[in-house]
């Protein structure tokens, strides 16, 4: 479908249908209006608001990049600025979510990138999480990698301001990359992640029978943990915390509604287990064991520390649990399995660090 978007006197409107399609990793085919003519002027602003009728979202763009893993066609969405053609420009990686793909619809994130003016990216990593490719395999590891190196060859990528960030499975996949590849990036914010699969695997089986998530992890481990040495290696391979400690220096954000494990499908401790990995290696707070027991259990600290009790004005909710590093920091939300965009984006917006190629 066409869409026409409206814009303000003095400035250019756009519209497109088009799909791009990628013969070599990130190129463009020839004969093909170049997609920089296709896109909207966004205006920065430090936040949007959620509900605003008038809002019109920048529409995205269809491309299909060549897979450096296995040569594969691999599709992904993304939308810029027209002054990214010309300017440095942040990038914003928004990774989709365990069950979806790339088409999935997240317009709150969207339209916090769009407010900043940054270049927004949807990768498609193999999509939904029940195929052996997917689930945070090394062919969808690169597959992101591929998406960002695309769009540092169609835009110019401001290198200090590349920033990734997923909710829920794309939490699970976003906490992998900084833990994996975490020269890559400038910050990282991961929500309502899985930090270890084996361990969310157990939670998900009732009355020893897997249910929907145990089984899609079967379908993409190929087994359950402890089948095998190689079962297990492949676990561990694809879970966050055995390879955040290599995430010395990056900045990360990790959050989580207290309510998630209860209402939804990822218990906070997941979260707070990934944080204690940076907490260790930066030289931060840790979230003691018995905390971690309180708030999924209590769903609240007995004795909140002072850094729990500070808040913060850029989330809109109440905060149970704040610890932070010199670099990163994990909270713990009055929430369910959800996110607070504006909350990250704003985080990650003060964040300078370059990323290597």
């Amino acid at each position: 479908m066409t869409h026409t978007i409206d814009t303000p006197a003095g400035t250019s409107r756009f519209h497109s249908d088009r799909t791009y399609r990628s013969s070599s990793p990130g190129r463009l085919s020839s004969g093909v209006l170049p997609p920089v003519l296709a896109f909207l002027l966004f205006l920065p602003a430090a936040s949007v608001p959620a509900n605003d009728s008038n809002d019109v979202l920048p529409e995205l763009i269809d491309a299909e990049i060549t897979s450096t893993a296995d040569g594969s066609l691999q599709p992904l969405r993304y939308c810029a600025p027209e002054s990214a053609a010309t300017e440095p420009t942040a990038l914003f990686v928004f990774l989709h979510s365990w069950s979806a793909d790339y088409r999935q619809n997240n317009d709150k994130w969207l339209r916090e990138a769009a407010a900043r003016g940054w270049i927004y990216l949807h990768p498609n990593f193999r999509g939904i999480n029940q195929t052996p490719l997917a689930c945070g395999s090394p062919a969808a590891r690169q597959d992101i990698l591929d998406a960002i190196d695309f769009a540092c060859r169609e835009f110019q990528v401001d290198r200090e301001r590349i920033y990734l960030a997923g909710v829920s499975g794309g939490g699970h996949m976003a906490m992998l990359m900084a833990g994996h590849h975490p020269e890559r990036f400038s910050a990282v914010s991961a929500w309502v992640g899985i930090s270890d699969l084996a361990d969310w695997y157990h939670f998900h089986v009732k009355d020893g029978q897997p249910q929907k998530y145990a089984q899609m992890i079967l379908k993409s481990l190929q087994g359950a943990p402890g089948g095998s040495a190689e079962i297990d290696h492949d676990y561990q391979d694809r879970s966050p915390l055995f390879h955040l400690h290599r995430a010395r220096d990056l900045p990360m954000d990790i959050a989580a509604g207290v309510n998630d494990g209860h209402t939804g499908s990822v218990p906070v401790s997941h979260s707070l287990n990934a944080y204690n990995v940076l907490a260790k290696i930066q030289s931060g707070e840790v979230v003691r064991d018995y905390e971690i027991q309180e708030l999924r259990q209590q769903r609240k600290l007995l004795q909140p520390t002072a850094s729990d009790r500070r808040g913060d004005p850029t989330f809109s909710r109440e905060i149970l649990l704040r610890r932070e590093t010199p670099h990163s920091r994990v909270t713990i939300f009055e929430g369910g399995h959800e996110s607070l965009p504006d909350a990250a984006c704003q985080w990650l917006s003060g964040i300078r660090r370059t990323a290597l190629p």
